[in-house]
């Protein structure tokens, strides 16, 4: 960041040259203002000052929600299936911080269309983000939640390796989980979260 704003004042450059530098230093400072608030959320939980709000809240509304803040992917489809009448127990807030990590990463490495699902069984509720992408490789399932770790280049960029961290922190009433998809092809990623 500091490179590219001493470039654009050194050199005598265009509007264009000026507002492209601009544009991009902002996407990098937005990504660092990321990575500081995922190590401050790691660095509370960590101290047990984590604050969770639990209460009760509506599926399908929480993952229209988490969506609707990613907006139009171009030619790539977010769509949201939850029974109307299903509920989860959690911190709302945080609840979207941990889906928005999962769709996120299936926006960025994988490919195709996007799902967000929901289901129950036995008192359980989990919360699925499906894509068609080339999944990760088995042996990254066992460490996929462990701070820091990610996969090989192929599902790399310019991550840091902490969102599947915080989702799992997150769900830690419950539990998050991650699994290749064999038919159709694609990455399931997934918090499971006690029904009211």
């Amino acid at each position: 960041l500091k490179t590219e704003l001493e470039l654009a004042l050194r050199h005598t450059r265009t509007r264009e040259e000026l507002e492209a530098a601009l544009r991009s230093a902002a996407e990098e400072t937005d990504r660092l203002a990321r990575l500081a608030e995922d190590l401050l959320v790691l660095a509370r939980a960590d101290q047990g000052r984590l604050p969770l709000r639990p209460s009760r809240i509506a599926v399908a509304e929480l993952l229209r929600t988490v969506a609707s803040r990613f907006g139009d992917q171009g030619a790539r489809r977010i769509s949201v299936e939850a029974p109307a009448e299903l509920a989860v127990t959690g911190d709302r807030l945080r609840l979207e911080q941990a889906l928005g990590n999962l769709l996120d990463n299936a926006l960025r490495h994988g490919s195709g269309a996007v799902a967000l699902t929901a289901t129950a069984k036995a008192g359980i509720v989990e919360l699925h983000v499906l894509d068609e992408g080339p999944g990760v490789p088995d042996e990254f399932l066992a460490v996929a939640f462990e701070r820091f770790s990610r996969p090989d280049v192929a599902r790399s960029g310019d991550g840091t390796g902490l969102g599947l961290a915080i989702a799992r922190l997150i769900a830690r009433q419950g539990e998050a989980r991650l699994a290749n998809r064999r038919d159709p092809r694609g990455l399931d990623a997934w918090l499971e979260l006690p029904a009211p």
